[in-house]
């Protein structure tokens, strides 16, 4: 007789483990289980397991876990899937769109990644922060205090400031790509975004890494590794939006943000997680898309082209075309 699996479920804000069903146990009993506990509809039930997760065959469900690579101690993503009928020029509209970079709205890309023997057991998530220009400073905020609040945005733009201006010779007009008084003037209004400059500068007076989940180009940025800090926080950054990162436990307890740096295992799951985000195209294409400027009303292709005329003219305010 097969051995029964413990299988950790997670659905939306709901956690639960099961422990009897056995390797030879098919799809269907699973969907069942997870149904029942879920609330999900079987009809409408999306299931995905695996290390960065991956849909499972719910179209076989006469197949066996063992036979669809589900085993003990995994973890299983629960969805609902919408039910939705389009007419022949709405599914065009959405092949179209598809192809093209992803909407700014970053409600909808969280996504939820896990790793079975990694930190006792977990899910690395994002929580998703307000799109309005101040997104680095309130994700920042967010793995400090475990709140989002907008607020903190100006306080760590003064930090910036101060130290820019305590530090003439590295923060120069080169390395700043403006005069250190200009850009201390644009950096402390609230439409100004934030960037590699500013992470650096905010990793050295909270004195810990700041590891930047690149999903644009698959890679993660390590702001301060060289300081040797004892602890790191993860950001995931999409071209245009930071959002912060966090690790929720499978047994639902207390949310994790900070995080030591000898934990090799949690760095390993942003580097999967910034390929998987890259693969699946979780990002805004900045050299595509085209912005216009609220305060001249010029097009601007790029977030090159917005921030170049951002710093020629001080102004600030940009919405997608």
């Amino acid at each position: 007789m097969a051995a029964p699996l413990t299988l950790k479920i997670k659905a939306g804000n709901q956690h639960s483990v099961i422990k009897d069903l056995t390797s030879n146990s098919s799809l269907s009993d699973l969907a069942q289980k997870v149904s029942s506990f879920s609330g999900i509809p079987e009809s409408r039930l999306k299931l995905c397991s695996g290390f960065p997760p991956k849909a499972l065959e719910m179209e076989v469900k006469t197949k066996s876990l063992h036979d669809s690579g589900i085993k003990s101690g995994d973890v299983i993503l629960a969805q609902e899937t919408q039910e939705t009928t389009h007419t022949k020029n709405e599914s065009a509209s959405t092949a179209t769109i598809d192809q093209t970079v992803r909407a700014i709205d970053q409600s909808e890309i969280i996504s939820a990644y896990s790793a079975a023997q990694a930190n006792g057991g977990g899910f690395l998530l994002r929580k998703v922060v307000p799109s309005d220009n101040s997104c680095l400073f309130t994700s920042i905020g967010y793995v400090l205090n475990g709140e989002i609040d907008p607020d903190k945005a100006q306080f760590m733009r003064q930090i910036i400031v101060e130290k820019v201006r305590s530090d003439p010779e590295i923060y120069n007009e080169a390395f700043l790509e403006k005069p250190a008084s200009d850009y201390c003037s644009w950096i402390q209004k609230p439409e100004a975004w934030g960037g590699a400059i500013e992470v650096s500068i905010l990793s050295s007076f909270y004195g810990f890494e700041i590891v930047v989940v690149n999903s644009l180009h698959g890679i993660v940025n390590r702001f301060g590794e060289d300081q040797k800090y004892a602890t790191r926080a993860f950001l995931i950054y999409d071209g245009i939006h930071y959002d912060p990162l966090y690790l929720e436990p499978y047994d639902g307890g207390a949310i994790k943000m900070i995080f030591p740096t000898t934990d090799e295992e949690v760095l390993d799951q942003a580097r999967v997680l910034a390929q998987e985000s890259k693969s699946s195209r979780q990002f805004t294409n900045v050299h595509e898309f085209t912005v216009k400027c609220l305060e001249c009303q010029i097009l601007l292709k790029g977030e090159i082209a917005a921030r170049a005329h951002a710093k020629e003219t001080d102004h600030v305010r940009f919405g997608e075309v």
